[in-house]
């Protein structure tokens, strides 16, 4: 049937294997006329020929000439280019069968059959069956039955170097018989044979574990590969949707009238705390139409820079950029560093980051199980396998990701018939800057001690937006060292920002009254009573102009309490939260400062207006200040003192007021904040038991100055004689000595007068 479909494709069947023509090739001339039959044997790529002599010719002779024909004429078929043509003489008798699944293989099995019922069958030896098939090609292997093997008939397997010699030895030694005597046995043996798989029981897992150098790169390669073909294509479609929703609900109709009826329905159940804090936020924002409409100028013009929103924690900077500066840009991600740098590992910190940008999906705990692999992988080959990877390289691919989806969204709306068509994505994209999405960063440096790489990474990235012009960066921070980072990632750009400070007092008059106005519960208030508005004056004027501490006392005024009780409640619980942040739960290895570095700072704050009545202590506005260098001065703040004062100043404790490039001033990081110093520094308890600690630190300071000054006297005393040189040297030790024990003296009968009082004080 083979033959019959090849001979229809216009092939002749007989020119693959046992062709004429390839035998007319194999056998000499002379020969040709002795060809009787050609027997094909197509799965094993050979054939059978028979030819006729004269009693003066054997079948050897034939062979000789054959092989001596090939020698000099070799025969290269086109189905083995590489391996010419051979013969060899049968010797046995060939089975000639056509069973579709039995295919030529390297390793041939012999059977010893006996050549009758009565005479057994004998087993040949390796050296016999080696000198009988080493005639037909290389043997690598002969491999006798086991002994105490039950199968019958006997056997034995040789494996040839290639199945081209196994084929010649199967066809040419089948049916062979070895005569009787010492090879043969007592009747002789007949060699039955037949091809033998190698069997390889689970040769593929032992390949695979056995070569784990070239096996785990693979798969690592292949699990990439689907990761990037398969995951990386969905996460780029979900942080597009976290950008650019497909409803923007602000410009349904529906949307709008649903909302209606639900703010309707809301007032029924007086669930209208957003309408009132809407409404409030409207007088701030008022006065800070110049800053919303300078954003919005320079994300029109594009220039290639970041936007910087920076300012004290609780001045409303976040819904000032979204609610008033880009209330008209559609396409916004808002980036929170806030709960990516709060997660307590690598794990929960990529998911954090991943909810933040919509990466999804996400296997953060994969990281953990590679790692384990890795450490197990090492151990055994001795380098990693490279499955798990850094928080670096984890974070890289999210940013990497988000910016792809970025870029989907800017060029969303170009299309190819508009005037600039021709230019490319990029040159598109540096020509409108309009169409750009604005990427928001909020939160950043916050607990930057803790981790700086999050932040730098995140820094990076936005330089490469502004870069490739893909989108806008707005950072908004409370840290005022934001630059140094900043200008690592984009340097020799002067940055745009806009400083946040508290509100002014008529502001944040206006603040809380519309607050305290849409609350229901308020409407027993008489807004225009004289006696109540001088009362609201005066305790604004001493909470100050920060919007959270502005909303709070908006709403314990709205609760019933009157303006005094609302402000002194506040300062009660500024007072209480001071000392648990930085005077009793306080670690001065990641603080960065003491307790009493902290109460030294809070007292002389709290006492500042009382001690002195000029300009120099106080600022125009009548709030408490200090000179940075009187600080920088004491002897608490010696070591490491300007570094104390940035980390209280980050801390929001303090604020330092700078003049001329150089800081000058200290005030309380908040107007409420220099009441609660007075509150805390009222109370005698408290105030002398603080300052008796730091009459200890002092005391411990000058004791340590005492010692250096014994250990150099005693140097100075060891000489035989005192030189004259050394006499101003001992005189200066000498007075320093008396001052610093001086001091010591001065600070005991403090420490004594603050114990009598806590002796006597509840």
């Amino acid at each position: 049937m083979v033959l019959q479909r090849l001979e229809k494709l216009g092939v002749r069947g007989a020119e693959l294997t046992g062709s004429p023509t390839v035998v007319e090739q194999v056998i000499p001339d002379e020969l040709h006329p002795n060809i009787t039959q050609v027997i094909p044997r197509l799965t094993e790529g050979g054939a059978f020929v028979k030819l006729s002599h004269g009693p003066e010719t054997s079948g050897s002779d034939i062979i000789k000439a054959i092989t001596q024909h090939l020698y000099e004429n070799p025969v290269k078929p086109w189905f083995s280019l590489f391996s010419p043509a051979s013969a060899a003489l049968v010797r046995g008798r060939p089975w000639v069968e056509d069973l579709s699944y039995r295919f030529p293989s390297s390793r041939v099995k012999v059977e010893f059959l006996p050549v009758s019922l009565d005479a057994p069958a004998a087993e040949l030896t390796q050296e016999n069956l080696y000198s009988l098939a080493r005639t037909y090609g290389k043997l690598t292997d002969i491999i006798p039955q086991p002994a105490d093997s039950k199968v019958v008939p006997r056997y034995a397997l040789l494996d040839f170097s290639n199945p081209v010699s196994a084929v010649m030895a199967k066809n040419c030694l089948h049916g062979f018989k070895v005569p009787s005597g010492d090879i043969g046995g007592k009747a002789g043996t007949i060699l039955q044979f037949s091809y033998e798989r190698k069997i390889k029981a689970h040769w593929i897992r032992d390949w695979l574990f056995s070569h784990p150098r070239i096996v785990l790169p693979i798969l690592v390669a292949i699990l990439a590969g689907i990761t990037v073909a398969i995951f990386d294509p969905i996460r780029t479609f979900f942080i597009r949707l976290k950008i650019s929703p497909p409803l923007q609900f602000q410009d349904n109709r529906l949307w709008m009238w649903l909302q209606r009826q639900a703010t309707k329905a809301n007032s029924l159940f007086s669930l209208h705390r957003g309408q009132y804090e809407s409404k409030g936020l409207n007088e701030i924002w008022e006065e800070r139409k110049e800053d919303a409409q300078q954003i919005q100028n320079w994300l029109v013009e594009g220039n290639d820079t970041f936007i910087v929103v920076h300012g004290p924690r609780g001045l409303g900077k976040k819904e000032f950029v979204l609610d008033e500066a880009l209330k008209n840009y559609k396409n916004k991600l808002v980036i929170d560093c806030k709960p990516i740098q709060e997660a307590p590992g690598d794990s929960t910190m990529i998911a954090a980051a991943a909810a933040e940008v919509g990466y999804r999906p996400v296997f953060s705990w994969m990281n953990s199980i590679s790692s384990v692999i890795d450490v197990a992988t090492q151990s055994a080959i001795g380098t990693k396998a490279g499955l798990s990877e850094t928080l670096d390289t984890q974070l890289g691919n999210i940013l990497q990701n988000t910016a792809k989806a970025l870029k989907k969204v800017a060029l969303d709306g170009r299309k190819k018939g508009d005037k600039d068509g021709h230019l490319s994505d990029d040159e598109w994209l540096e020509a409108n800057p309009a169409r750009r999405p604005v990427v928001i960063i909020d939160n950043f440096l916050h607990k930057s001690k803790d981790n700086q790489m999050v932040y730098d990474k995140l820094a990076e990235w936005a330089a490469a937006l502004i870069y490739t012009n893909i989108a806008h960066v707005v950072f908004l921070t409370s840290d005022l060292s934001y630059s140094k980072t900043l200008s690592q990632a984009l340097p020799n750009q002067v940055f745009h920002q806009v400083s946040f400070t508290d509100c002014k007092p008529e502001v944040a008059k206006r603040f809380v009254l519309s607050h305290v106005s849409g609350n229901e519960d308020s409407k027993g208030l008489d807004y225009s009573d004289e006696k109540f508005n001088q009362e609201l004056t005066e305790c604004i004027k001493r909470l100050g102009g920060r919007l959270t501490d502005l909303e709070f006392f908006a709403r314990m005024i709205a609760r019933g309490l009157t303006p005094n009780n609302a402000v002194q409640q506040i300062v009660h619980q500024s007072a209480a939260e001071i000392l648990k942040i930085f005077i009793t739960e306080v670690d001065p290895s990641s603080r960065g400062w003491t307790p009493e570095q902290a109460w030294y700072l809070i007292k002389n704050l709290g006492t500042a207006k009382a001690q002195a009545g000029n300009q120099s202590d106080s600022d125009a506005n009548g709030e408490a200040s200090i000179r940075y260098s009187d600080i920088i001065l004491s002897d608490l703040f010696k070591k490491d003192g300007e570094a104390t004062l940035r980390a209280l100043e980050k801390a929001e404790l303090i604020s330092v007021i700078s003049k001329n490039g150089r800081p000058s001033i200290i005030k309380p990081g908040k107007p409420v904040l220099a009441a609660a110093f007075r509150q805390l520094v009222e109370d005698k308890v408290l105030s002398s038991r603080l300052d008796l600690r730091i009459l200890g630190q002092m005391i411990t300071i000058q004791n340590q100055a005492i010692n250096k000054i014994e250990e150099e006297l005693k140097v100075l005393g060891s000489f035989p004689k005192e030189p004259s040189e050394a006499r101003r040297r001992i005189k200066w030790l000498l007075a320093n000595l008396a001052l610093n024990q001086a001091k010591i003296d001065q600070y005991e009968m403090e420490s004594a007068q603050l114990k009598l009082v806590l002796k006597t004080e509840f």
